[in-house]
């Protein structure tokens, strides 16, 4: 007899389920010898089991979660779940027949594992060892400070290579030139040896303590630095790096996008050395790795970010641009933080191409994202859905439309009531299907609308309506299933969904069938009828947070609006009275309380909220916590902590304010 078992559960940190039962097959109760279930990807596991009862009438079972097993740790049971033994009667099938478990859930604690963490880029940490910009040396010691306040998870931002100018605008950490490369400006230069000559070591650690102690990050002057103690450093000990086992074995397992890598970047930089940047990626994975190993050891999950887009000028897109429609540039629609819209540069992608061969690229990205994190970030999910695309030459978002996207024939328009010449200015000719058209995003802000007459302007407002809030919305779907599903199939990481924005219904629909994580932000509700989100009721399956990079900070937050924010202090924080000018660190206190005492299963808060806490430890400019403003499509990325990570991790009032919420708000499992 066959029996099929079907759990959904996601896990982090390669963590495996085992199904322990009563019966030799199952283990007897022990774990360690219990079979292990196959992990399925988006949370699912199954396990087939052929048995045939030998006087035993009923089988019992659980689901067990184990470690993945470390060199410095062996494989062990973290945690039965709860409740009665589940039980198969054998007695009451029949012989032969095969049983299915029906999808079910993993029994949790009363109340779900949850648990605290941190957001914060790597470029602005800051310790005493910085080189101007934060590093994988510094995201070392982060751990630490993470670990001893009681949080579980490091959110980052994207850390792959953005290098095309050596000038600031190579800051943007979203315009990637690699989808593997990590960003050379983040090795630790203090491990990678040390220079011959003692004036040249005077040197560097004299430009060291200046950069560092700049408030903010000089991103010319550190790629500078770094870029010539690279070259040294290289002419000294790089034939002896590229010559040892350990860069053959990551040369092997790299060279097919390494190679394409360095040539790349010896064009850019006018250089006759590739192994220069073969021994820089090696150097960035050796202490990428280390970090990945080091959170686990600490049991804290690291969470990577994937973005939608990468820059038109990357590796990938010169080497293989059939994945990619080069007439189109990737953004967002006019929203209320954006009038103008927003436009990201990115070419959009070629969903047939890249469905043709399975999604290849896509899950070679996803695997590389493996190596280092055991959580990811899908940056801007809508775009696995549909993509906000503008033509090449155009700078705003307003001009763009929705692909894929079912366009509107003439009948469709003019079944409205409508003629075409009356309306033609407020609709956008698809690209590839004539006389087929896109209502414009701005539509009724624009003159030609204006020009209508009152039965025109409703009939158009028919159209937008239905096109933007009815008509893609079940194609919309089965694109983003087509799309995601092979991908958050294709690794063991936990997959969270950035869905913010103009959220199509079938977008939650998606999330919850392929177990992604939602994105939950209190001042970002995604019901055009509310203010704000109501914490007490958020899923399980979902990441709560203060702020995003994108968005101003708690203490920015609270100085935007002033009507929003009483409204906020009276109706919200149920407190009477005037709200203060400023946002306390009692407020701040008892907004992360709030947040923290949510369902969702991780609460991430941005690292200046988190000090936000501490009247005296914040810094006092809240405008200097801005880490980006979406809106400016050439922001400067230079946000830098105040304090080093060494004053940090002797801060006990803040820390233990911190344990103490996290502990009362039962996120400290």
């Amino acid at each position: 007899m066959k029996i099929y078992f079907q759990l959904n559960y996601p896990t982090v940190w390669g963590q495996t389920i085992h199904l322990a039962g009563s019966i030799p097959a199952l283990g007897q109760w022990e774990p360690g010898i219990a079979p292990q279930m196959q992990a399925m990807g988006d949370g699912c596991w199954q396990y087939e089991l052929d048995y045939r009862p030998e006087g035993t009438a009923t089988v019992e079972y659980k689901f067990c979660l184990m470690s993945p097993g470390m060199p410095w740790k062996p494989q062990s049971t973290i945690r039965w779940e709860k409740g009665c033994n589940r039980v198969i009667r054998f007695n009451e099938l029949e012989d032969g027949v095969t049983l299915t478990t029906a999808s079910i859930e993993f029994q949790e604690e009363d109340p779900p594992w949850k648990c605290a963490g941190l957001a914060i880029p790597v470029f602005s940490l800051r310790s005493r060892n910085s080189f101007g910009i934060g590093d994988f040396g510094d995201l070392l010691l982060m751990i630490d400070w993470v670990k001893i306040t009681h949080q579980k998870i490091i959110q980052i931002l994207p850390v792959n290579d953005t290098t095309q100018t050596h000038t600031w605008q190579d800051s943007y950490p979203y315009n990637a030139i690699s989808i593997y490369a990590l960003h050379p400006l983040y090795i630790n230069s203090n491990v990678m040896g040390r220079l011959r000559d003692a004036k040249r070591r005077a040197f560097y650690r004299r430009q060291q303590k200046k950069l560092n102690a700049l408030p903010v990050v000089d991103y010319e002057a550190v790629d500078q630095l770094k870029w010539n103690f690279f070259r040294e450093i290289f002419q000294e000990t790089g034939e002896e790096v590229l010559q040892s086992q350990s860069f053959f074995a990551f040369f092997e397992e790299n060279k097919e996008w390494l190679v394409l890598y360095a040539d790349y970047c010896c064009r850019r930089d006018h250089s006759s050395l590739p192994g220069l940047y073969h021994y820089l990626q090696f150097h960035a994975h050796q202490q990428m790795t280390q970090v990945r190993d080091y959170a686990r050891q600490q049991g804290v999950i690291l969470k990577g970010d994937i973005p939608i887009g990468i820059s038109r000028d990357s590796v990938e897109v010169l080497t293989e641009p059939a994945y990619f429609n080069m007439n189109f540039q990737a953004g967002a629609p006019p929203d209320a933080f954006s009038v103008e819209g927003q436009n990201w540069g990115f070419p959009t992608f070629n969903w047939s191409a890249m469905e043709a061969d399975d999604y290849r690229w896509w899950k070679k990205r996803f695997r590389k994202m493996a190596s280092y994190f055991d959580a990811y970030r899908i940056d801007h999910i809508l775009g696995f859905f549909r993509i906000w695309q503008i033509p090449t030459g155009q700078t705003t978002g307003r001009t763009g439309y929705f692909y894929p996207a079912l366009p509107l024939s003439i009948a469709d328009i003019e079944h409205t009531g409508l003629l075409l010449d009356r309306v033609k200015e407020l609709l956008i000719e698809d690209a590839t299907q004539a006389q087929h058209y896109h209502p414009h995003i701005a539509g009724w802000t624009m003159n030609a609308w204006q020009q209508l007459n009152d039965t025109e302007r409703q009939a158009f407002n028919q159209v937008y309506e239905d096109y933007f809030y009815r008509r893609n919305n079940e194609f919309w779907k089965q694109e983003a299933l087509k799309h995601l599903t092979p991908l958050v199939n294709a690794t063991g990481m936990l997959a969270c969904g950035e869905d913010l924005g103009m959220i199509p219904p079938s977008v939650p629909e998606v999330m919850r069938q392929l177990q992604i994580l939602s994105l939950e932000i209190e001042r970002m509700p995604k019901s055009l009828d509310k203010e704000y989100i109501d914490l007490d009721i958020l899923p399980y399956r979902s990441i709560c947070t203060t702020s995003t990079h994108d968005m101003t900070t708690l203490r920015g937050w609270w100085k935007e609006d002033r009507e929003k924010t009483q409204r906020y202090y009276n109706n919200v924080l149920k407190k009477k009275g005037v709200a203060p000018e400023d946002c306390t660190p009692e407020i701040c206190n008892r907004i992360l309380y709030r947040h923290l005492s949510s369902p969702s299963m991780f609460v991430i808060i941005p690292f200046q909220d988190w000090l936000a806490m501490d009247e005296i430890l914040r810094t006092p400019d809240s405008d200097a916590e801005r880490i980006n403003i979406p809106a400016y499509s050439r922001y400067y990325w230079r946000y830098r902590m105040h304090l080093s990570i060494e004053e940090l991790l002797t801060a006990e009032k803040l820390n233990e304010n911190i344990r103490d919420l996290i502990r009362n708000t039962f996120r400290d499992h």
